[in-house]
């Protein structure tokens, strides 16, 4: 037993100079890799990082290692990027290199390497300019999708009446009305709100929302070939993900039986005249799987952010009933109460502009952003970045930049308004990320936000539960998002 220990020591010790031997060597022959913590084998910096709230950690290390700085989630090693003026050097001006999409441990346990979001090279170039291209035909940007989104909006307007200004959490009625979008583009329609399989689909992403906040999930990207013999909330996470695989593959079986290629009713419908189409090319990157994953891409993307950001809307305005109140004047003084909202109407609006650019700066929505990856080895800021090392880009040092946006840690609409009222753009302004990987939705959440948005304050005042003063609006911060905190409010006619 004694020598079964002396050899397991044995073994750790040589594994670690084995580790320290290559990372010197690396150093040596390629140039200067970016500053960091000393990171332990196999545990990378796990005891100088807290999985609940890496945005804060990351600060901390920045302030010590500069804008450009190394640690390692266990093993994996990962490139900070800290600040707009590094951020926008590696996403804008050296796109190409940092083009590359680094996939955490759970992105590739969900996604598997294809789909629109998570996969690289040829397959992310062809699936990325398909995915455009099927959303702008089936109306993404264009008026026919306005409409579907001023019809979902009419929708949500009448089930918020019929609560008969009950105090209630908004979450799920919005959940619903935003998935009702991306559903009328992937699938071809809406769901009714009282649908069971939809209701189901909805509580499976609203639980996922919960279990990516746990320590366990989190872990999972420290060390994942251990997490995934834990039992868990992370367990539960991937097991409803199946779920919601299950329903999609559902979906793609009842269009192939329908399916007519002269007439795409949908993305899917689309993607399965693209797999027509090249059913000889044996190489093709359109198959089966890449359908699944793109459109769960679709879906989680299309639901979760816009809805998420509507609740902390919410929460926000009924934290400053005066910027609620001017909001609703210019409501009244463009649109009127007898007519839907639509985007032609945002150029005459710029405080309700401003408002909902400030809300999405403010929530921070994505702190780390979406990781990328070098696709090739890139000498940057004179540090040398060996090929498909992971980047973080952080949004958050950009989004709350003190020099940018004076006092980044208070709700002001004036960051995005000049002295005369008119609206302000920044350049600092990338919830939506930059360069060659940007969100593909982006024109679609813009649209969402501000019809869904205009349209209840239209009809409706909000009334909080407790004194308005009382309200906190700080996000809750996690490793993948920023949650609102829970709350209940009343919707007075107006």
């Amino acid at each position: 037993m004694e020598l079964l220990g002396m050899t397991t020591i044995f073994l750790l010790i040589c594994i670690s100079c084995l580790l320290l031997i290559t990372t010197w060597r690396n150093m040596s022959q390629n140039g200067k890799q970016p500053p960091g913590p000393f990171a332990l084998p196999l545990a990378g910096n796990i005891f100088q990082l807290n999985p609940k709230n890496l945005p804060e950690s990351m600060k901390r290390l920045s302030e010590k290692y500069g804008p450009v700085f190394t640690i390692h989630l266990g093993p994996q090693k990962i490139v900070v990027l800290y600040g707009y003026d590094v951020v926008k050097e590696a996403l804008i001006d050296w796109a190409d290199n940092f083009s590359g999409r680094g996939n955490l441990p759970l992105f590739k346990r969900v996604f598997k390497g294809t789909g629109i979001v998570t996969s690289n090279g040829e397959t992310w170039k062809q699936l990325r300019r398909f995915a455009l291209t099927t959303l702008r035909d089936f109306g993404m940007g264009k008026r026919s999708i306005e409409e579907r989104i001023q019809e979902e909006a009419h929708f949500l307007v009448e089930r918020i009446r019929n609560t008969h200004e009950k105090a209630f959490n908004p979450g799920r009625f919005l959940t619903h009305a935003v998935s009702n979008i991306i559903c009328s583009i992937v699938f071809g329609d809406r769901f009714d709100y009282e649908d069971k399989k939809f209701l189901t689909l909805i509580y499976l992403l609203d639980e996922n929302n919960e279990y990516q906040n746990t320590i366990q999930t989190q872990l999972y990207n420290f060390f994942p070939t251990l997490m995934e013999f834990l039992p868990g909330p992370h367990q539960k996470m991937l097991k409803n993900i199946d779920e919601v695989d299950k329903f999609i593959l559902e979906m793609i079986a009842q269009h192939q039986e329908t399916w007519d290629p002269s007439c795409p009713r949908d993305f899917i419908d689309a993607f399965l005249n693209k797999m027509d189409q090249e059913k000889e090319n044996g190489h093709s990157v359109f198959t089966v799987e890449s359908l699944t994953r793109s459109t769960l891409d679709l879906f989680l993307a299309g639901t979760g952010t816009t809805s998420t950001t509507l609740r902390h809307a919410l929460l926000i305005l009924q934290k400053y009933p005066e910027i609620q109140e001017k909001v609703q004047r210019e409501i009244d003084r463009v649109i009127g109460r007898d007519r839907s909202p639509c985007m032609a109407d945002r150029s005459q609006m710029p405080y309700t502009d401003a408002v909902i650019h400030e809300i999405q700066r403010f929530i921070d929505f994505l702190p780390l952003n979406v990781p990328h990856a070098v696709i090739k080895d890139t000498k940057f800021r004179n540090y040398f970045i060996p090929k498909d090392t992971m980047i973080f880009p952080l949004l958050t040092p950009v989004l709350h930049d003190s020099k940018e946006f004076p006092n980044p840690e208070k709700f002001d609409p004036g960051h995005f308004l000049n002295a005369n009222g008119t609206f302000k753009k920044s350049d600092f302004f990338m919830p939506f990320s930059a360069g060659k990987r940007i969100c593909a939705g982006e024109g679609l959440a813009r649209m969402e936000l501000f019809i869904f948005l205009t349209s209840i304050l239209q009809n409706f005042t909000l009334k909080p539960v407790v004194d308005h003063k009382d309200i906190d609006i700080a996000p809750l911060i996690t490793s993948a998002a920023s949650i609102p905190r829970p709350y209940e409010v009343s919707f007075i006619p107006r």
